[in-house]
């Protein structure tokens, strides 16, 4: 089949961020998406960013219009966020992000009344029913086709940067996981998510699509679920692999860096030079690895094997690109990674609240509201419990 890539603005930008509805006295899901997405549509145009349902009623999703800079997109998703409390403050609904809920249970939630949804859950049943996960999308513009796939493989190598920077899904239905971002392992259990194929071109996609269409696994692209992949609808590489994120300014800063990484590796294959690329059991294994121990892992950064802890090897690579942040416009967001890096992930202070809380993990849900509001405020948290 041919699968037109459509015509974008290079390296522009576009977020998708998936929020959780949570009841502000118990912490717990609460299914009035359609009740919220109601009032919304009654109250704006909608112009510069949409408000959307999931598959969950739990859930809405906010997107921004597409930025000639990550600030550009990030303001969208403000004023959508804005939008959407303008509906749920008044109906005392409250609103966070994270991978997972801590202590949510997935037979307690409702599934949107969609014919694709519906069709997905019959088909995966048990494994999804219990995606009970949320997520950022960040698509970045390519200005040829060609370039697609070599990007696409070069970014693998910076997948569990991504993913460690993100981590915010330590717990799942009540349970401590002992991983950062068990939302990583869950998704992968889905038919068509999980890490990309390594194709090499265009031509391999299209083929790849024949393969799947034709053996009734997929009806589109669009049901390509890698943790990276093509959108073709947009022109874009869109990077899926992250957690939910917190807050704000943690989403602006890991977008920049999705950014300014596929600017960079633009700029290489303009220079005609080669992108590196890692064996796809490398791939697999940092994710593993991201998954497990967030910032704390140590990665295969190169196809010789070397391993370098996660943190360190993303600061060196962030003063490789920091003038392309520069170029791009997105040097402030571009710092915000300093910050998760000094202080640490969501996830990390997600276990710190629930261990100051003895393991009550309403505390981590009230910590996840307070932050999605106002910023991280893991010390004021801390304090109110005596830590």
């Amino acid at each position: 089949m041919t699968e037109p890539f459509a015509p974008s603005s290079r390296s522009s930008v576009g977020l998708e961020w998936e929020i959780m509805l949570a009841d502000g006295e118990t912490g717990d899901l609460v299914p009035r998406a359609p009740e919220v997405l109601s009032g919304i549509e009654d109250a704006s145009a909608l112009e510069r960013y949409t408000v959307t349902g999931e598959l969950l009623t739990n859930t809405v999703e906010v997107t921004s219009g597409i930025g000639d800079t990550v600030a550009a997109a990030v303001d969208d998703v403000a004023d959508a966020i804005a939008a959407v409390r303008s509906v749920s403050d008044p109906l005392g609904i409250e609103l966070l992000c994270a991978g997972s809920h801590p202590f949510a249970q997935w037979f307690d939630q409702r599934i949107t009344d969609k014919t694709r949804y519906h069709t997905l859950i019959e088909r995966t049943q048990w494994w999804g029913r219990n995606m009970m996960i949320w997520g950022i999308h960040v698509h970045v513009g390519v200005d040829d086709v060609k370039k697609v796939f070599p990007i696409i493989n070069a970014l693998a190598i910076y997948l569990p940067h991504l993913q460690a920077l993100s981590a915010s899904s330590p717990f799942w239905a009540g349970e401590r996981t002992g991983y950062a971002s068990n939302r990583a392992l869950v998704f992968q259990q889905l038919p068509t998510a999980g890490l990309p194929w390594p194709l090499q071109n265009w031509a391999e996609f299209e083929a790849y699509l024949d393969d799947m269409v034709a053996t009734g696994v997929i009806a589109d692209a669009t049901e390509v679920r890698w943790d990276i992949r093509p959108a073709p609808r947009w022109g874009t590489i869109e990077v899926r692999a992250c957690d939910g994120m917190s807050t704000l300014p943690e989403l602006a800063a890991v977008a920049s860096l999705v950014q300014v990484l596929v600017e960079h590796f633009s700029r290489q294959l303009d220079e005609g030079r080669t992108l590196p690329s890692i064996q796809p059991w490398f791939v697999r294994e940092n994710k593993w690895r991201a998954a497990r121990y967030g910032l704390d892992a140590r990665v295969i950064v190169d196809a010789d094997g070397t391993q370098r802890d996660v943190v360190s090897h993303l600061r060196e690579t962030m003063e490789e690109v920091a003038d392309i942040a520069v170029d791009l416009k997105c040097a402030r967001e571009f710092g915000g990674l300093e910050t998760i890096l000094s202080q640490g992930a969501s996830s990390t202070r997600q276990t710190l609240i629930a261990d100051a809380a003895d393991g009550d993990l309403r505390e981590v849900v009230h910590h996840l509201i307070r932050e999605f509001r106002a910023g991280p405020t893991l010390r004021e948290h801390l304090a109110s419990l005596g830590h």
